[in-house]
């Protein structure tokens, strides 16, 4: 009986951690569809590029790498360049006609056949691109109606239709030769999860949310990722202990804004009882909640995320700006002081406790009083990392549209002051912490800097800075070890085991 070689695709991720969990789904459909799974593009058959279409640096990265591995179509083993993701999902048709080099560009609506697309796209098909149109309308605007309706619509990174088994089960939704990985069960009788690891971090993004119902005038993400759907607790407690059995340490819950978790489940409440069922998932140490809009935090759930065992003191809050004039035109709500307040009440909770937060720049008449008062915020805030972004137009936006803009230099001028002012700002803070007493989840082991590298749990993944120890014997990558902090550089920290 003649074998027959597999054919191997490679997923190469850009942008947030969203889009990876969105990669880990994509690649355990073509698992299951028989696919073999490679690291590098020039290795693969088909390299599939999970575009993020964000921000404009981001969407020229997109463009690089796509352009980068349709390089090795004439070089390598590479047939075929596909993008996916929200850079494909924004622009599609006029994407693909920007960038023939790609031989397709598809939108998330076609990530449940992506196995059945790649495959007839090898054998000579030149599949229509994808004709973008506001996801936000596939779904009704009442939130509670949405568990129905969203059967039938296409939501990255939650597998099946939250809350719910694919009709007839895994073999009816993928065929009868479905891989074992897309009837894997945790616990037994548990929902089925759609998803492969595609690396061996000791921590792992999980979904627990997609889309959002904000209207913020310099954001166009929700029209390409959809209305808010919560992803059923069942469903997320179900790939905590399919991560767990695979060795992750950490879980990192994402989503476009958190703090609406469960409103179309018909209970606000529900991440509060979501986290302690999440604490008891075996072989789960620390649980992490990104992105919380500070408008939207609720007392109980600043308690949850508090008191719940294994759920670590790091608060993602998204203020955006201070200045209330430039919140409002935001379309956002709050100010320096009722952020400041909610600061405090962090603090009174948990003193020690991380803040992280992003804030833009430059948007359409901010003034130079705004800027200032901004700045008075973050340095009474004292918070632990802070990202500084220049406004942009985005296609879509109601920014896009409004009056008194501000000149591109002048915003660089702004975004430079800003940066120079965090950067001092978030190095005192983290000089505040020498002396202290933090647990740290080594990720990387460098014999030749004699160190190990990792985070400790007021650190969030990648953006965050790191916590380097003294290499030891028993030091290994998914320990959690007990430290005391000795220094500090910039946000990073210097630690000795306890």
């Amino acid at each position: 009986m003649t074998s027959i070689t597999p054919r191997r695709v490679a997923l190469v991720t850009l942008g947030c951690t969203r889009n990876e969990v969105d990669s880990e789904e994509l690649a355990g459909r073509l698992s299951a569809g028989g696919w073999e799974l490679v690291e590098d593009a020039a290795d693969a058959d088909v390299a599939v590029v999970n575009t993020c279409g964000f921000i404009e640096q981001a969407k020229k990265d997109s463009i690089d790498v796509l352009l980068e591995a349709s390089e090795l179509k004439a070089s390598g083993r590479t047939q075929a360049v596909v993008a996916v993701g929200c850079l494909a999902e924004r622009y599609g048709r006029d994407l693909a006609e920007e960038l023939p080099e790609a031989d397709a560009v598809l939108g998330f609506d076609s990530y449940a056949d992506l196995s059945g697309t790649l495959r007839a796209i090898l054998d000579g098909a030149r599949p229509a691109s994808h004709v973008p149109s506001d996801r936000r309308r596939l779904l009704p605007l009442t939130p509670t109606e949405r568990r129905v309706a969203v059967a039938d619509v296409a939501v990255p990174g939650l597998g099946a239709a939250p809350g719910q088994a694919p009709a007839g089960g895994a073999d009816a939704a993928y065929g009868a030769g479905a891989d074992a990985l897309l009837r894997a069960r945790a616990p037994r009788s548990g929902p089925s999860v759609v998803r492969a690891r595609l690396d061996q971090r000791p921590w792992a993004p999980l979904k627990i949310a997609s889309g959002c119902d904000r209207r913020c005038a310099f954001c166009a993400i929700p029209m390409f990722r959809g209305a808010f759907v919560s992803r059923h607790p069942d469903d997320v407690v179900a790939e905590a202990h399919w991560l767990a059995d695979r060795g992750v340490r950490e879980a990192f819950l994402v989503s476009e804004n958190s703090t609406s978790y469960g409103k179309d489940l018909g209970d606000l409440a529900a991440m509060e009882k979501l986290l302690p069922r999440l604490a008891e998932v075996e072989g789960l140490d620390w649980i992490r909640v990104s992105y919380l809009q500070p408008a939207e935090i609720r007392p109980g759930l600043l308690e949850a995320i508090v008191a719940t065992p294994k759920v670590v003191p790091w608060l993602d809050v998204s203020f955006q700006h201070s200045a209330p004039g430039v919140l409002r035109r935001m379309r956002r709500f709050g100010s320096s002081s009722a952020f400041l307040d909610l600061i405090d009440r962090i603090r009174a909770l948990a003193p020690e406790a991380a803040i992280r937060s992003n804030v833009v720049v430059g948007f359409p008449g901010e003034t130079a009083a705004d800027v200032e008062e901004l700045a008075a915020f973050l340095t009474a805030a004292r918070l632990d990392v802070v990202g500084v972004f220049g406004y942009s137009d985005e296609d879509g936006t109601e920014g896009a549209t409004l009056r008194d803009k501000i000149d591109a230099g002048e915003i660089a001028d702004r975004v430079a002051e800003l940066t120079d002012l965090v950067e001092e700002l978030t190095a005192h803070r983290a000089a505040e912490r020498i002396g202290s007493s933090i647990d740290v989840l080594i990720e990387e082991l460098s014999a030749e800097d004699g160190l190990a590298i990792g985070r400790a749990s007021i650190q969030g993944p990648d953006i965050d800075g790191q916590t380097t120890l003294p290499l030891t014997p028993d030091l290994a990558v998914g320990r959690i070890v007990a430290a005391r902090v000795v220094g500090s550089e910039g946000v990073d920290l210097q630690a000795l085991p306890r």
